[in-house]
């Protein structure tokens, strides 16, 4: 059993977590650590859900904030154990997310007393992953009542700064349908090939929006990210697929997306569209009174997150959420995945700042 010392310097705790491998479907022994560390504190309520661990106190301080962070990282490239190399620290999870969790777990651990508001921490697994296996959505559904809160944060890469709401992502399969025939008798077919090729035309010539919310400019974008077409060498293709993404600002919703896709797609009879994810964005939230407090003991900075994160779960539940954690995202999944550890103490600084200020 590894042991955890959640009240130890977070650089040093996050150096403990990397040290126990944890790819998603694998986070048994870190779930293990993190549970039986947070058994020890002392008033506080632990709960197990496969493997997420949530702990919360319960003081009666009139607000709750919710740290939320996920055990899991992509599979391992030979990068685990951790490495230091000056004021770097190397490693799988150094940025996505272990050093959040830590910084999380550390100030959990040694506010749960004296803490202006009362604290929810919550370590889950399964977010690298298909959305149906994630374990904060899991949570959600077995027990609701973990999620109330005041304001979330999520450990989340963001450069020590916060990065408000996130983007929503659409992503949908595009299917041509053709004639088959004889590639030296090309004229008796339909190249269903072909076919995409004004489709990827027009998305290549889209200009995207950006859009200031609260501050926050979401850039959005739409892109081919597969490209499928084969029967043989010698034959024209009868269907063609591709899948294109849309990242879109969360001031749309689902079906504004899809409408808005459809528009610059403008498929016709000989294209089928099959709809293969969709996860809304959140808004950034950024003019509830402890989001302001927060935005405050870090120093203004805010910028708008690129990307789906599960901050999108909180926003569904209408409690403000932003991602705020050490690392730079650039770095996510990276064989040289690396993380400055002055940001480490800097976020835990600014944290411990602003969970000891009253509302």
């Amino acid at each position: 059993m590894h042991r955890l010392d959640l009240s130890a310097d977070p650089v040093a705790l996050t150096a403990a977590l990397v040290d126990i491998p944890s790819p998603s479907h694998q986070e048994e022994v870190i779930a293990d650590a993190v549970e039986q560390a947070l058994r020890e504190l002392i008033d506080v309520e632990v709960i197990r859900r496969g493997n997420t661990v949530a702990a919360r106190t319960n003081r009666g301080c009139g607000s709750r904030v919710i740290l939320a962070g996920h055990l899991d990282t992509v599979p391992l490239a030979g990068n685990v154990p951790h490495r230091l190399e000056g004021e770097t620290m190397f490693g799988c999870g150094t940025v996505d997310m272990k050093s959040g969790l830590a910084v999380y777990l550390h100030c959990f651990a040694n506010l749960a007393a004296s803490s202006a508001h009362d604290l929810t921490v919550i370590a889950y697994e399964c977010e690298e992953v298909d959305g149906r296996f994630n374990g904060l959505g899991h949570l959600a559904e077995s027990d609701p009542e973990w999620l109330e809160g005041d304001l979330a944060l999520l450990g989340e890469p963001s450069g020590a700064v916060i990065e408000a709401g996130c983007q929503g992502s659409l992503r949908v399969k595009v299917t041509a349908h053709g004639v088959r025939a004889h590639s030296a008798r090309s004229w008796l077919g339909h190249n269903a090939a072909h076919r995409l090729g004004e489709v990827i035309r027009r998305i290549a010539e889209y200009v995207p929006r950006s859009v200031d919310i609260d501050g926050c400019v979401y850039r959005e974008g739409i892109n081919v990210v597969k490209l499928e077409s084969f029967v043989a060498t010698n034959t024209i293709p009868d269907q063609a697929e591709m899948f294109v993404n849309f990242r879109f600002a969360p001031d749309r919703d689902g079906q504004q997306a899809q409408d808005h896709l459809a528009e610059v797609l403008q498929l016709d009879e000989n294209f089928t569209l099959e709809v293969d994810d969709l996860v809304l964005g959140a808004l950034p939230g950024l003019h509830h009174p402890a989001a302001a407090a927060l935005i405050n003991a870090v120093g203004g900075t805010v910028k708008a997150k690129y990307g789906w994160t599960d901050v999108s779960r909180f926003a569904e539940l209408g409690i403000p959420a932003v991602n705020f954690g050490p690392g730079d995202p650039s770095f996510a999944h990276k064989i040289d995945e690396q993380l400055p550890i002055a940001q480490v103490t800097r976020v835990a600084e600014q944290l411990e700042r602003f969970l000891l200020t009253h509302p």
